[in-house]
């Protein structure tokens, strides 16, 4: 944050550049916690009721203990505060981090959701992209199909491992696979491809994040019965695709132009970004 920003921390507003987290908290010292990213236009959050779901699912499976007043009303009432305060309301990128306080590995002090929240405006975008991603598959690493890994962990490696070297290879993102070589997600996105006339994306259990786009694009896509399928992917199914592109909460839908030396088309990507997510944003 620059300037005279200002940040949320449990229910009061500081400056950006106020130093509040202990070297004994178990977030910095473990990963121990989540974090939201949501899209605000015009002082309103994109997909509210999905974000706060996702949020309160996985403050439930992180053991966590919820206060009474701690509810998607309260949370989304700070949200909107604070970006008013940094003068961000017209369009900004949220970020909403949930850790829990200090302690050791087998001794926390408490399981009180501590919260951060920070607002970055965002310049306004409502194209989908003229120019397709170059992408690649990150290899160094292997994401873990299991109870927690679809939770927007801030044990957040390998996907700042797989970042670095994108931005080395000068690529705009890179594929993590799982620990069985198949697709699981991008660095900051999940992965869709087209194959054969029906798009396809990692299930679950196949260890991608919950991605909120993600979730929004498959209910739209099931309500018009646009051929979609939750399932498994392998990298060489991913290369073979007439058809790749990237979701996120931020910037809806991005075509993949090519993944190493396999080129793709956009038409799919086009048609959901006019007919889903141009309405949202």
């Amino acid at each position: 944050m620059q300037g005279n920003t200002y940040l949320h921390y449990n229910g009061s507003i500081y400056h950006a550049d106020k130093l509040l987290i202990s070297p004994d908290n178990r977030s910095f010292r473990y990963g121990d916690g989540f974090f939201e990213t949501m899209k605000m236009i015009h002082g309103k959050i994109i997909l509210p009721d999905l974000h706060f779901e996702r949020l309160f699912t996985s403050l439930e499976l992180l053991q966590f203990e919820r206060p009474a007043y701690f509810n998607a009303k309260y949370l989304e009432e700070q949200v909107i505060a604070l970006a008013a305060k940094n003068q961000h309301s017209k369009q900004a990128r949220i970020r909403l981090m949930i850790f829990r306080g200090n302690g050791g590995l087998y001794d926390a002090e408490n399981h009180f959701p501590n919260q951060l929240i920070q607002t970055r405006a965002l310049d306004k975008n409502d194209k989908l992209n003229e120019n397709g991603l170059v992408i690649d598959i990150f290899k160094d690493a292997r994401k873990a199909c299991d109870n927690y890994s679809h939770v927007k962990s801030n044990n957040y490696l390998s996907y700042a491992m797989a970042a670095l070297w994108a931005k080395k290879n000068q690529l705009n993102d890179a594929i993590l696979l799982n620990s069985y070589n198949r697709v699981a997600d991008a660095t900051i996105a999940n992965v869709f491809i087209v194959k054969d006339g029906v798009v396809k994306t990692p299930a679950l259990s196949e260890g991608c994040v919950a991605g909120v786009m993600r979730r929004y694009l498959l209910q739209s896509m099931h309500k018009e019965n646009i051929p979609v399928e939750e399932t498994s992917i392998e990298a060489e199914e991913l290369l073979q695709a007439s058809e790749v592109f990237l979701t996120n909460s931020i910037y809806g839908i991005k075509w993949v132009k090519c993944c190493g030396d396999n080129n793709y088309l956009q038409q799919t990507a086009s048609f959901l970004y006019k007919k889903f997510i141009s309405i949202l944003f």
